[in-house]
């Protein structure tokens, strides 16, 4: 049993504090934590809006880096010791993790351990939705919502290295000049510009083929509307709000097909499961990692006592990128 402390919600806010021990259940892995990721699921988690999956912990955090530190019964690919990274259900923010080892990934080939800790959610988030759903096709144009956040900067990244076209909406210039040397084409401000007539102009009205989408209900009708026929809209935030009216109309006739995603409610194995999109991730994603064609963009890094200071400045919007809470070993 390893002694251990994380951040626990409390009244008073975020507290780094001692917690019950963990370790390796069966066809598990403990890893000792370097770095954790911020996710705007974790603001959620801590405001009482988003509880963890059954099972899962009810420490908050969705991915980290770190050295594997014990081996569960059955785990034969991996040794203690190990550098990597996960993916998680929770229990991030903590000095140890216990994580399925089918979601256990190594670390990409120059790539820092720390660093490493912003790559599981947004790789597996985007690998998934853009082209395990949404069959993303070389010199299709994909619309990214937030091209300047953690997930719209590595979508940005990917898509242009499976050589899509790219536009993206951001706000203030620093972000707009951040997404245009990621390699997005059309940049777009959320603040002063229409995203539909900027997209229909880069296409001779045609529209985009597909579209990720952090904002949800706020977007919706504009999203169909810059969507080309048969365009594909992909959901996976909600950012804008959750009610929003539907032109069924415009939905059939464009033959659009308007999906919801989320990542950390899939089963560990078996249809949909995590354990098929990070075997993905890191026979695809991580070698383009490696080349030098995508890097994750860390905008912020805090030690893990000061987590509420991270989420805070997650939530004001003017990080760019990842934040990652780094834990001292």
């Amino acid at each position: 049993m390893t002694p251990m402390h994380a951040i626990v919600t409390t009244a008073g806010g975020l507290s780094w504090q001692q917690v019950p021990d963990v370790d390796a259940g069966p066809g598990e892995v403990l890893i000792e934590v370097r770095a954790a990721g911020v996710n705007r699921a974790d603001l959620l988690q801590a405001d009482g809006k988003y509880p963890p999956p059954p099972g899962a912990s009810e420490i908050i955090g969705l991915e980290v880096s770190g050295v594997i530190a014990e081996l569960g019964d059955g785990v034969t690919n991996l040794t203690v010791g190990q550098p990597v990274c996960a993916l998680l259900a929770g229990g991030g923010y903590a000095e140890y993790v216990a994580v399925p080892a089918r979601q256990v990934m190594p670390i990409p080939d120059g790539i820092s351990l720390e660093d490493a800790a912003g790559l599981p959610e947004v790789a597996c988030t985007v690998w998934s939705n853009l082209v395990m759903t949404g069959r993303m096709s070389p010199g299709e144009l994909l619309l990214v919502h937030g091209g300047a956040g953690g997930i719209g900067s590595h979508a940005i990244q990917v898509a242009k290295t499976l050589g899509a076209v790219v536009a993206a909406t951001a706000g203030p210039a620093t972000k707009l000049d951040l997404c245009g040397s990621l390699g997005a084409d059309v940049v777009i401000s959320h603040r002063d510009e229409d995203f539909v007539e900027r997209v229909r102009a880069a296409t001779d009205g045609r529209g985009a083929d597909l579209i990720l989408d952090v904002m949800g209900a706020a977007y919706l009708d504009r999203n169909l509307a810059a969507l080309a026929l048969d365009g594909r809209l992909l959901i996976i935030g909600m950012q804008g709000g959750v009610r929003a009216e539907l032109n069924i109309g415009t939905l059939i006739g464009k033959r659009l097909t308007v999906i919801g995603s989320a990542l950390r409610s899939r089963p560990a194995e078996g249809p949909h499961g995590k354990d098929a999109i990070v075997d993905a991730v890191v026979e695809s994603v991580w070698p383009m990692i490696s080349r030098g064609q995508v890097r994750p963009v860390i905008g912020a890094r805090l030690p893990i006592d000061r987590a509420a200071e991270a989420h805070g400045a997650l939530a004001a919007g003017g990080v760019s990128g990842k934040v990652l809470l780094t834990v001292p070993g």
